[in-house]
């Protein structure tokens, strides 16, 4: 893969970022801890936030939506369980980060974002930087991606009350989801599908932007 650029200052603010907001809170993949030192989290961010962009909280992307907070980011990466051989399913792209950090991990990342602005300023971004395993498209998450299906690994960015039947399907089977679920109260939900049976862990409290959803929920 291609070096990514940035500045000393961004460097040396990536690095702390991991140090002190994900690594000391409890992330111990080496993998994942290198995909967030390599990816360069200020350029998805707004131009007015971007000397912001290394610290331990969300930021606003517009239209409702946020940049994810780093250790966020890294727990449910970690959850996957990549190995650099999945086909993974992002649904709700954002700014575009999320499935920069998932292409240094996964042989393939396909991305769907329903918000037409923020898909096409996620794929200039991911342009920029030269990433070409991850493929966005602007379309209805609660649809998943089906002509792509199915997809070893499924990821939510947004906290869906369920998961949608649709998306469920496209999972393949052995394959992880790793999604936001609840209403007022959400929680990181791990699906482990294998041998035609699925089972759930709780990863814990979390808050993320509701998922906007069309299709009947299957988990919940």
């Amino acid at each position: 893969m291609s070096t990514l650029p940035g500045t000393e200052e961004f460097r040396s603010a990536r690095r702390r970022m991991v140090a002190d907001e994900v690594e000391a809170k409890g992330i111990g993949s080496r993998e994942v801890l290198r995909a967030l030192l390599e990816v360069p989290r200020h350029l998805f961010a707004d131009d007015a936030l971007r000397f912001q962009a290394y610290g331990g909280h969300a930021l606003p992307i517009g239209w409702g939506q946020t940049l994810s907070q780093p250790y966020v980011v890294g727990a449910m990466t970690e959850a996957l369980e990549l190995t650099g051989e999945e086909k993974v399913l992002e649904v709700g792209t954002g700014s575009g980060y999320q499935a920069a950090v998932l292409s240094r991990l996964a042989r393939e990342v396909r991305t769907v974002e329903r918000i037409g602005e923020l898909a096409r300023r996620a794929r200039s971004v991911l342009s920029r930087l030269k990433i070409r395993n991850v493929h966005v498209a602007c379309r209805d998450g609660s649809n998943g991606w089906g002509e792509h299906a199915p997809y070893d690994r499924i990821l939510f960015t947004a906290g869906a009350e369920s998961i949608p039947a649709e998306v469920l399907d496209q999972l393949a089977d052995p394959g992880i989801l790793v999604a936001p679920v609840g209403g007022a109260t959400q929680r990181i939900v791990v699906l482990r599908r294998e041998g035609g049976v699925d089972r759930t862990e709780d990863l814990g409290a979390c808050e993320f932007v509701p998922f906007i959803t069309s299709g009947e929920g299957r988990i919940g």
